[in-house]
């Protein structure tokens, strides 16, 4: 490869700007033109698929009597909501602390030259391209999550005053250590392929990246209940007997196919209650929180109704592709960043001109994996950007959940008890403002889904659940 090519961006020596011939200019726009539009396209795509299938009316049709209004007031006694108003006090100064300070942090790293020298001191001595990337995501990703230690520390003193975690802090630091050790393990075989695709294909690389990314989101999401679960909990066979057999022939009924019905171990490091359903197709788990088998089998088969709903609807499925979509535009729109030269420059790394090696074959550009950090700070934008629309989403669905656990158990009363019983053991807002409905809302509050379930009692002509208190 002659200099000129490879380097077809390079200033004069003196200049102060650069020198690239016309032809070289136009080589590197086309790959970039290309991005964009494929960007383009996919995200207009995934904007049709969540306009088109979320569903937007879980339960259409005028409600008899009028609109039911969520009303705290009705259901949950001035304690409660008390306690409520009081945890989320205190809870919300380290999250909002720990995002702010998350984020700051990142930005800095990945926009200045602070992350790119970082990254090359901690791989100075790695020979190996692979081995500098697997170094650099590691120390990145650990240094990031030691500045975050503080504000979860905090959380945890949070949730141990109000009685929500029972772990004694040296377990607390082992969870810490495997979340830290699952995030390692993520990054690194993703930034190792992407970086092996950046290299490979160094102007047009937008395109194994997307399909890589795709591929990746939807490999991870059908592991991750058989790889990463286990790290967490453990997990036995509900024992036989009538809350078993019911599970399951509720399962039979709603035409869901289940395999078995698991308890977690969850109340080593929890007092909430919850359950889900994992795997996919004939591999599908009732899973239940062993803290939720204290709740009466009604209530118990409330909520695994709601968990039935997304089953049935394939929500986990659904939600993988449509974020896989997400991925690959996401994809197509780093290209663009990642050979920004301005950008570049600003993160410290040497924008080559397009290229990935120099005539010394040393990563330049994109290829860099001193631009590791850039890499991370523009996934960390981009996720923070797209929460308010995923938890939107989010809480669509799950409100269609509980319609569907509505119609499987027709039976309303149950319902209610069983939100109020989850927002009381689990302190839930139960009046979120606008910024955590767009931050960290990815459910309806309690008290919207119970006025929800006296509309659904009002529609399908079955007493209406009275009021709690």
């Amino acid at each position: 490869m002659s200099e000129a090519e490879a380097e077809p961006g390079r200033a004069e020596p003196g200049s102060g700007r650069d020198t690239a011939r016309p032809d070289d200019a136009g080589r590197m726009r086309r790959p970039r033109a290309a991005a964009a539009v494929a960007a383009a396209v996919l995200f207009a795509a995934l904007g049709a698929v969540i306009a088109l299938t979320t569903p937007w009316d879980p339960m259409p049709g005028p409600v008899p009597g009028g609109h039911v209004e969520p009303d705290p007031a009705l259901d949950f006694s001035p304690a409660e909501i008390a306690r409520s108003k009081a945890f989320d006090s205190a809870i919300n100064p380290p999250a909002y602390a720990g995002l702010v300070a998350g984020l700051a942090l990142v930005l800095v790293l990945g926009l200045t030259p602070l992350g790119a020298r970082f990254v090359g001191w901690v791989t100075a001595r790695a020979r190996r391209r692979s081995l500098r990337i697997i170094a650099g995501t590691v120390a990145l990703t650990a240094l990031l999550r030691i500045a975050g230690l503080p504000f979860d520390v905090w959380s945890e003193s949070v949730l141990r005053r109000y009685g929500l975690s029972t772990q004694s802090w040296p377990a607390w630091l082992v969870d810490e250590l495997k979340s830290l050790g699952v995030t390692w393990v993520i990054y690194t075989v993703a930034l190792l392929l992407l970086y092996a695709v950046v290299r490979r294909f160094p102007r047009y690389w937008w395109t194994g990246a997307a399909a890589g990314g795709f591929l990746l989101v939807v490999l991870v999401s059908f592991i991750y209940p058989i790889a990463v679960e286990p790290v967490f909990n453990k997990f036995h066979s509900l024992r036989q007997g009538p809350l078993r057999t019911d599970l399951l022939a509720m399962a039979e009924r709603d035409g869901v196919p289940v395999e078995d019905v698991l308890v977690a171990d969850a109340s080593r490091r929890t007092t909430s209650l919850n359950a889900y359903v994992s795997g996919f197709g004939s591999t599908r788990r009732i899973v239940l929180y062993d803290t939720l088998l204290e709740s009466s089998p009604e209530r118990v088969e409330s909520i695994v109704g709601h968990e039935l709903g997304h089953a049935k609807r394939n929500d986990v499925l659904w939600g993988t592709l449509v974020g896989a979509l997400g991925v690959a535009g996401a994809m197509c729109l780093l290209h663009l960043l990642m050979t920004s030269p301005r950008l570049l420059r600003r993160a410290g790394v040497d924008p080559g001109g397009g290229a990935a090696d120099d005539d010394r074959g040393a990563s330049r550009g994109a290829a860099d994996p001193r631009s590791i950090a850039l890499v991370l700070a523009l996934v960390a934008a981009g996720t923070q950007i797209s929460a308010p629309v995923q938890n939107l989403v989010s809480r669509n669905i799950e409100a269609r959940a509980d319609v569907h656990a509505l119609n499987l158990t027709r039976d309303p009363s149950t319902f209610v008890s069983m939100q109020h019983e989850l927002s009381v053991r689990n302190i839930s807002d139960l009046s979120p403002d606008a910024l955590e409905y767009l931050l960290w809302l990815t459910h309806p509050p309690g008290p919207g889904r119970i006025a929800m379930a006296r509309e659904w009692a009002r529609l399908n002509h079955v007493q209406e659940p009275p009021p709690l208190r």
